[in-house]
């Protein structure tokens, strides 16, 4: 299993990719990389990996689009096919610039609804927390897309991958779809997806390939309840369907919890590590959403530092004991 720690796009600086590679890290993940107008651009692709190997570090994916650039692929609006064939030029792009990985989340409404953010403390040493509560958003307004079913969004998603996925087996780009976080079935009126592990395992069938996968957010599983997120480590990882992980813990589940470090949430840790390894996962490894500490960045290097420890210890644990 390999290390890795995504960045947003504007945090893509020589000094934070160097220090993610002092801190051991070898992978990285670009976020809502704007490297183009409408679709991936191959010299800036190829540019952005070349930055990354400069600093030592291998880029190993993206993570999502602009927002804009397939808003009408979410919600079937007139333009659906037309982004969808600048979604196959993106992979067809990154497979010719070498970046193998294509993280996305497929619902209209993102993570929303969290009632307390970085900024308003609430952990321990009142570190930055995010956290969130059902009951405040339940009776939120309908988001400007809805309503729609849940039904109506698998069709959508199916639309979708059955144009996408012959692309990336093609560009041998593999596909990580994000789970719902958090797992509520609808938010603003609008039905979502990948909320259970059957949900999850139903995703996969759609359009069986091996370049269809998860983009495994532990800590959003986790939240579908801390007894989940081990039992689908092994049922995922087993089926070669984790393309890479997204570690992190929550103290509660849905509909109130916290996200907090690493050592002090509901899932065991290191027994969640020692379960990829033992399912045969080789993938990469990312902390993901950390706590902010005093001092911290807007890019939060601080908290992530101590995530980034933590996990290249229980990497080195499971690696000995698993």
């Amino acid at each position: 299993m390999k290390l890795g720690l995504g960045f947003a796009m504007q945090n893509v600086t020589d000094d934070n990719l160097r220090a993610a590679a002092q801190l051991g890290v070898t992978h990285a993940f670009v976020n809502n990389a704007d490297v183009g107008n409408s679709h991936f651009e191959f010299d800036q692709l190829l540019r952005l990996r070349h930055r990354c190997e400069y600093m030592g570090l291998q880029l190993a994916g993206l993570e999502n689009f602009p927002r804009s650039w397939w808003e009408d692929v979410l919600t079937a609006g007139p333009r659906r096919d037309e982004q969808i064939d600048n979604v196959c030029h993106s992979i067809e792009n990154m497979g010719r610039a070498g970046i193998g990985i294509l993280g996305y989340y497929f619902s209209i409404v993102g993570v929303w609804g969290h009632w307390r953010a970085y900024t308003a403390g609430g952990g321990r040493g009142d570190a930055g927390l995010k956290s969130f509560d059902y009951s405040k958003v339940e009776h939120a307004p309908t988001h400007p897309a809805g309503p729609v079913s849940v039904d109506e969004m698998w069709e959508r998603l199916h639309y979708f991958l059955e144009r996408v996925i012959p692309v990336a087996e093609s560009a041998d780009v593999r596909l990580a779809a994000h789970q719902d976080d958090p797992p509520a079935q609808y938010l603003r009126g609008v039905g979502r997806l990948l909320t259970s592990h059957d949900a999850m395992q139903k995703m996969l069938d759609l359009v069986p390939s091996h370049h269809s996968g998860l983009e495994f957010c532990q800590g959003t599983v986790a939240e579908m309840g801390p007894d989940q997120a081990v039992a689908a480590i092994r049922r995922f990882a087993g089926q070669g369907k984790i393309v890479y992980v997204h570690f992190r813990n929550v103290r509660g589940a849905f509909p109130v919890f916290d996200e907090v470090f690493h050592d002090e949430g509901d899932v065991d840790m290191l027994e969640a590590m020692i379960a990829y390894k033992q399912a045969g996962f080789d993938g990469v490894i990312t902390p993901d959403h950390s706590p902010r500490v005093t001092g911290d960045s807007a890019g939060g290097m601080r908290g992530r530092a101590f995530a980034v420890g933590y996990i290249r210890g229980l990497l080195q644990a499971a690696e000995r004991f698993g």
